[in-house]
């Protein structure tokens, strides 16, 4: 089943009925910003990259009709509880925290938190290494929230997107940034990011990074948590949630 971008405004979309796993349309959303490789933009302005195969794999194993919906990241909450959307995928980490606003379905991957610097530098992924250093941090993330409990001993400076964050530590502005593993081995292995490498994975706390990234769903939405939940079932054990994963990466990420 083939994944449709939403490309124009004021659609009448059909939610979910009560007792049955069938929709006309869910609308999926993912960050408008973005963050490869799970989610970005090609030359013809087709989203690509692991996370949007997934999407496809997951609604298609779970008979649903998904369509595309870009949000911006730091709204795309509101845009769930406010039902411009049905359901977020967007490397959205389970948190305690946010658990007090929407629930979320079983985690479809799990990755550490890392810190990235330039190669030169002798930073170790700790708080103590990192006091008096400059960090970049995305904006409304695990990663912010983590930084400001502990690296409280560095100066943080918050970007809308790691990608902003990722340019600024290519240019000297910034000492280091936290952020997803898989993400930042992309950006490390790119021309721009050639300057930098991976430090080391920060320490873990899961009431703040979470317990895996899962789908984003308005509470009391049973019915689409339990067919997202199926289809991420049917995905990891009939193998094509490894067949994806392989297309982009040397390991497993679940």
């Amino acid at each position: 089943m083939s994944i449709k971008t939403l490309l124009a405004t004021g659609l009448t979309l059909a939610t979910l009925t009560a007792g049955t796993a069938q929709a006309d349309q869910v609308k999926i959303g993912i960050a408008a910003e973005p963050y490869p490789p799970f989610a970005s933009l090609d030359s013809s302005g087709t989203w690509v990259g692991w996370e949007i195969e997934v999407i496809d794999a997951v609604c298609a194993a779970a008979e649903l009709d998904c369509v595309l919906t870009p949000v911006a990241w730091d709204g795309i909450i509101p845009s769930l509880t406010g039902q411009q959307i049905d359901a977020i995928m967007a490397s959205m980490s389970i948190t305690e925290e946010r658990l007090k606003t929407i629930d979320f379905s079983d985690a479809y991957y799990n990755t550490p938190a890392v810190i990235v610097a330039d190669k030169s530098m002798d930073i170790a992924p700790t708080p103590e290494s990192l006091d008096g250093k400059i960090v970049g941090i995305q904006a409304s993330t695990i990663h912010q929230a983590y930084a400001q409990e502990y690296f409280k001993g560095a100066e943080i400076r918050v970007y809308q997107t790691q990608d902003e964050a990722n340019q600024d530590l290519f240019a000297g502005r910034i000492d280091a940034t936290q952020a997803d593993s898989i993400a930042m081995a992309d950006f490390v292995g790119t021309e721009a990011g050639d300057c930098c490498e991976i430090k080391g994975a920060v320490a873990d706390d899961p009431a703040i990074l979470g317990r895996g990234v899962g789908v984003g769903l308005r509470k009391g939405d049973d019915a689409l948590r339990e067919a997202l939940n199926a289809g991420i079932a049917k995905i990891l054990a009939d193998g094509t949630h490894a067949e994806i994963t392989a297309r982009y990466f040397s390991a497993s990420i679940y």
